[in-house]
């Protein structure tokens, strides 16, 4: 709660600090702030990178928020993230984690690179 009350006061927000609340919320399983963090973020116009996106697709995950992880999935797509390697697994873990296995396939099968995280991701 005092990192949320000192990121409120910070006159400036880069996309660093906006990453670091988005995934701290979403590594302590408190999914639902980190969502609130990212809505905020786009509603101040502030662009999402790589990093935010694994960081809330991973918040999304962890509270099983399938319809936010679908919307996020999109504007991955929108942004053109979905090459990256990191965040399709993020993308991956995410419908696994809210029992969507067939679009945890979709994503994995139509990835053109893969590494051990995905293998995981998909297995699990």
């Amino acid at each position: 709660q005092e990192a949320r009350s000192m990121f409120g006061k910070l006159p400036e927000r880069d996309i660093i600090s906006w990453n670091s609340m988005i995934g701290a919320y979403a590594q302590r399983g408190r999914g639902k702030e980190a969502i609130d963090i990212f809505r905020q973020m786009q509603v101040e116009g502030v662009i999402p990178n790589g990093i935010t996106f694994t960081a809330i697709l991973n918040g999304c995950a962890g509270i099983a928020a399938l319809a936010e992880g679908k919307l996020i999935h999109c504007h991955v797509v929108m942004s053109g993230y979905e090459s990256d390697v990191i965040v399709s697994n993020a993308i991956i873990h995410m419908y696994g984690k809210c029992g969507i296995l067939e679009d945890a396939r979709w994503v994995f099968d139509r990835m053109l690179e893969r590494d051990a995280v995905s293998w995981n991701a998909i297995i699990a």
